[in-house]
């Protein structure tokens, strides 16, 4: 099959399969795992124009809503939190658009600034899983060990379905929202962080967003987790839903600038047909990654992630 905006060929199963499996584990991290398609579609397709930014975006927008309901459906979004990160990265994605589409349309220039994006992001996870700085890590160590504890307990109890539910504590509760720091109750530990430091980084993650075609999400998380020690099953919905939010704010302004450049000979415009076939495996894949999620140890999620994407990073800058 060809899709005419990306020229690409290929069979229109492998797009939803590669999908699937790549959402199945980013989203437990709280990420959509756009970052980890955008180089499938440069390097296995060969879709290297600036239209395969956007591509990845739609591939957010149809992908994400699957977990986005199962953190809500079970309490776990961060609201607050989800809120601050959207203000701050949608004006930053408008300007990434136009970084994007004015120094970075060759491949190559784009494939290394997209290398340095993904080192960061996995040498942030690996500094959180290896660090030997303890300092705020004993309470998401503690979640962890209840989360164990209960799947320990359901099994005795021979239910066959272990994702039945939580305890009621295993919920976010705001306790406290002001412009400067918000503070919250998470399965019976409390977190809080400075909004202004967030809102600052969230920004320029938006820049960079919508530069990549990745909305943003997948610095936010491991950010978050890393710096501000706040535990990944409290922040991955917040994160799945402001990358949500960003990806439209993105598609829309790519789609809508794409005849101002038409002079440049570049396909700038989204592959619609590629992306929606993207998001619908990313869809499924989503929505079992964040039921699977709280059955699954935060080192194994951070590790998993940070994996995969220094190799990719490397391979790209070298």
């Amino acid at each position: 099959m060809i899709f005419p905006v990306s020229g690409v060929e290929v069979s229109p199963l492998i797009p939803p399969l590669v999908a699937f499996c790549v959402s199945f584990f980013t989203s437990m991290g709280g990420v959509s795992g756009a970052f980890l398609l955008l180089p499938f579609s440069v390097s296995v397709l060969g879709f290297t124009s600036p239209a395969v930014s956007p591509t990845n975006l739609i591939f957010n927008i149809v992908a994400i809503p699957s977990g986005v309901y199962r953190y809500i459906r079970e309490k776990r979004m961060n609201w607050p939190l989800m809120w601050v990160i959207i203000i701050a990265t949608a004006p930053g994605v408008f300007i990434g658009a136009i970084l994007r589409i004015s120094y970075l349309p060759d491949p190559k220039a784009f494939k290394f600034f997209v290398g340095w994006v993904l080192l960061y992001i996995g040498c942030r996870l690996l500094y959180d899983i290896f660090s030997r700085a303890k300092k705020g890590k004993d309470k998401t160590s503690a979640l962890d060990a209840k989360f164990k504890e209960r799947v320990r307990k359901t099994q005795e109890k021979g239910k066959k379905r272990l994702s039945a539910g939580l305890p009621p504590e295993a919920v976010v509760k705001t306790l406290k929202v002001s412009l400067r720091r918000i503070e919250y109750e998470f399965y019976g530990e409390r977190f809080s962080f400075n909004v202004i430091p967030l809102f600052t980084f969230a920004f320029f993650v938006g820049i960079i967003g919508g530069t990549y075609g990745i909305g943003g999400g997948a610095m936010m998380a491991p950010f978050l987790v890393a710096s501000f020690h706040l535990p990944v099953y409290s922040v991955a919905g917040a994160c799945l839903t402001a990358t949500f939010l960003a990806s439209i704010f993105g598609v829309v302004f790519y789609t809508v600038i794409a005849p101002m450049y038409a002079y440049t000979g570049l396909a700038i415009a989204p592959d619609w047909m590629l992306g929606i076939l993207f998001g619908i495996g990313g869809t499924i894949g989503m929505y079992c990654g964040a039921r699977a999620q709280k059955f699954v140890p935060q080192k194994a999620i951070k590790l998993i992630l940070a994996i995969g994407i220094v190799s990719v990073g490397i391979r790209y800058i070298f």
